[in-house]
């Protein structure tokens, strides 16, 4: 064995395995730091540690021209069509409520001193974005549970009350209001109490609960379900395109720009994709520098080689001072590599705390250090295969 390290140390090309060191060490350090950026920066797309997490779409039909005769409702095929489609996972209906409502607001138990007219509509609770602990009606219940868009806070506060020097509300002050909720329909009325429990961020409209409109809708109105004129789509984590080219063939219009979170992230996956590409091809093409190398460093030696399998020395022995270099070399690749993304992932960190609003890491470093090694024994591997079969081929030939 000493023999064999003298040999080693001796006609090693110590330019030849540098070049290699640095090439497989700046290749693994992309593909690592590609894999790790992915993962800290899809949670500011998607509002979860998950890479895999689902959004929701609005969905409306185009409003027609007068006279034009075009429906803009969604017909049970229209929706069963829409449910079977590759990209979603789910698919809910809005309900209207078929019966008049007016609203009297008051504050801290004082009677209602503004009334106007308003709408309720309904979705089922898989589809609410809020706490459901308070999210429920029973017939006989007084109070109505309502959530209303988060944007209508917003709009009251910082255009409204701003532009007239009116006190700015919170939403616990919001709790507070006390709302009178007269219903009309079928000859009957009946008064009943509202109470905004949340605040919704994916809902752009006054929402009860699904029970209190179906029991509503069947006391003060014909009380058959209608054809829905909007869905709420929850799609499945998938390019974008599929989705955009089927509601542009469909002519159904996206409430908002409900898509380009999941754009932002798909174009985010191409990048990184292209970014993991490169740094792969560099990790293999310095593995056939090793390669070479080690070629040099058995065809230099070669004669001296087929001296010590002549005496005695197997294939196995002889191979293995070269097999523990290159995993020596590939151990110290995969350190450095992992040192280099931790550095850089420590320099942006910091900022993708702040835009997460959280003072933590993003996610766990431990899978990217699960890659690379699985990478780094993989290439190991490789490397001992192929010095052996080496060796044992220079015995063959005596």
């Amino acid at each position: 064995m000493r023999l064999i390290w003298k040999l080693l140390r001796r006609h090693i090309s110590v330019g030849q395995l540098t070049g290699y060191l640095l090439a497989n060490l700046f290749g693994l350090a992309i593909v690592l730091a590609g894999f790790q950026f992915y993962r800290d920066v899809i949670p500011l797309f998607r509002g979860s540690d998950t890479l895999m997490k689902n959004e929701y779409l609005i969905l409306n039909k185009q409003v027609g021209t007068l006279g034009s005769g075009k429906s803009n409702l969604f017909s049970e095929q229209e929706i069963k069509e829409l449910r079977d489609q590759s990209f979603v996972a789910s698919v809910g209906s809005f309900t209207v409520s078929r019966f008049k409502v007016s609203a009297g607001v008051g504050v801290a138990g004082r009677s209602a001193e503004l009334y106007t007219e308003m709408f309720f509509e309904s979705v089922p609770d898989a589809y609410i974005d809020i706490n459901l602990d308070k999210w429920h009606f029973a017939v006989g219940d007084q109070t109505i549970p309502i959530i209303i868009p988060r944007n209508y806070l917003n709009l009251y506060n910082f255009g409204f009350a701003q532009s007239r020097s009116l006190p700015k509300l919170s939403e616990g002050v919001i709790g507070l209001i006390q709302m009178e909720i007269d219903i009309r329909g079928n000859g009957r009325i009946e008064t009943f109490r509202g109470k905004i429990v949340g605040f919704s961020n994916r809902l752009n409209t006054i929402l009860v609960p699904q029970d209190f409109m179906d029991w509503a809708n069947g006391e003060f109105a014909d009380g058959k379900p209608g054809e829905p004129s909007r869905l709420i789509v929850e799609i499945k984590d998938t390019p974008d395109d599929a989705v955009v080219k089927y509601l542009h063939t469909k002519g159904y219009e996206i409430e908002g720009e409900k898509l380009d979170s999941g754009k932002m992230a798909y174009f985010l996956k191409l990048v990184v994709g292209i970014v993991v590409a490169i740094g792969l091809l560099i990790t293999v093409l310095s593995f056939y520098i090793l390669i070479l190398s080690i070629y040099l460093l058995l065809q230099k030696n070669a004669s001296k080689l087929e001296n010590l399998l002549l005496i005695g020395y197997s294939p196995a022995k002889v191979a293995l001072p070269y097999q523990i270099l290159t995993c020596l070399l590939n151990l110290f690749v995969l350190a450095g590599a992992l040192a280099l993304v931790s550095l850089g992932r420590n320099y942006y960190l910091s900022s993708l705390s702040l835009l997460s609003g959280e003072s933590s890491g993003i996610v766990a470093f431990w899978p990217v250090v699960g890659v690379g090694l699985l990478i780094a024994v993989a290439v190991s591997i490789l490397n001992i295969v192929i010095i052996r079969r080496k060796v044992t081929e220079i015995y063959g030939k005596k």
